[in-house]
């Protein structure tokens, strides 16, 4: 296979960039940067020394692009809206880690991203690429909107209650906690570390972008409309994300079948690890895999019910879901590159 990464010096891209020199298939990978053409990925990461036969970094252009299978793009949003339609309109395939292609409503899309919106052609066309719950358009779509991070963690907790009508929709406040790497790799005043080091922050209130990206897709996946309370925090490490979600039961229903329904949606899934009721979740047990780890409690006393779930930001919530993705659009064993054991401690 031909593969190209746009973007590939951000930590999405070259987290993807390491996935991709494990593969069992063995792509010849193409590595693009608007910043640092001519220069070497194993300049700015010496970790892949000997990995890889150093990496050079390309400027992105059409001989480069024509010949590829797959091209993978991790530049930020905004910038994807401006170099993917071409790329669209030449039919190469593509998976889009950034959020512009997300929301199938321009309108919507400029009013949560503050930017002009994609081509409506190609809003339209995008397949959002929950692997888990999407596997059937994932496999024959050109163009894949990776989820956001965040959404990852929520959704694959939330998506199997809300098929089986187990919580009233109109009740769930997700709370979010996340590392600094979901910030990515360029400089900005919340990573300084004088700023993060012993300190939790919430930001964006009330005004985060995934908000309509989860909501959006619990309409279209889980076939519920869903009005939410969306909280998100940076805490200091460098990744993974905990989401804690409460909800209130339907009239009816027990624990019992909540464990049920996540057991039964994800029992043949590789990468979403159901656990018991009342099991303690950290994001150390998910850190460096493409796994999501979940479960739940129940408070009898309030009818009040809290799931937990777990990711590591720049795997299951970027890099790894996106090689999940190409393993499906490819028709490769999905597990291919990403058989990769949680790191501890």
């Amino acid at each position: 296979m031909e593969i190209g990464i746009i973007g590939a010096t951000g930590y999405s891209g070259v987290e993807l960039y390491r996935l991709l020199c494990g593969h069992p298939e063995k792509p010849a990978v193409t590595l693009f940067s608007s910043s640092k053409e001519g220069q070497y990925i194993t300049d700015e990461y010496p970790q892949l020394t000997e990995i890889t036969n150093k990496g050079m970094l390309h400027k992105l252009s059409a001989d480069h692009i024509k010949k590829m299978d797959i091209v993978f793009s991790c530049a930020p949003s905004g910038v994807s809206t401006e170099i993917l339609p071409p790329l669209l309109d030449a039919g190469i395939r593509v998976i889009d880690l950034a959020g512009d292609y997300r929301l199938k409503d321009s309108v919507l899309y400029e009013k949560w991203y503050k930017k002009p919106a994609p081509p409506e052609r190609w809003l339209h066309e995008a397949v959002y690429g929950l692997s888990e719950w999407n596997k059937e358009k994932i496999q024959s779509a050109q163009l894949i909107a990776n989820p956001g991070c965040y959404p990852t963690a929520v959704s694959l907790a939330l998506l199997p209650l809300l098929k089986h009508n187990l919580i009233d929709p109109l009740t769930i406040i997700a709370d979010a906690k996340s590392g600094l790497s979901g910030a990515g790799a360029s400089l900005a005043k919340s990573a300084h570390y004088a700023q993060a080091n012993e300190n939790t922050v919430i930001y964006k209130m009330n005004q985060h972008q995934h908000i309509p990206e989860m909501e959006k897709n619990f309409a279209s996946i889980g076939k519920t409309d869903v009005t939410m309370t969306f909280s998100t925090h940076l805490v200091p490490m460098t990744r993974g994300i905990m989401a804690t979600i409460y909800s209130e039961l339907e009239p009816g229903k027990s624990p019992q079948n909540v464990l049920r329904a996540l057991q039964e949606c994800y029992e043949k899934e590789h990468f979403v690890r159901v656990h018991p009721e009342n099991t303690m979740l950290g994001t150390k047990q998910v850190y460096g895999s493409n796994y999501c780890d979940i479960s739940f409690s129940f408070d009898e006393r309030t009818g009040r019910l809290t799931l937990y779930s777990v990711i590591d930001n720049l795997l299951k919530g970027a890099a790894g879901q996106a090689l999940h993705n190409m393993n499906i659009m490819m028709d490769l064993d999905e597990t291919a590159g990403l058989q990769l054991i949680p790191q501890f401690p």
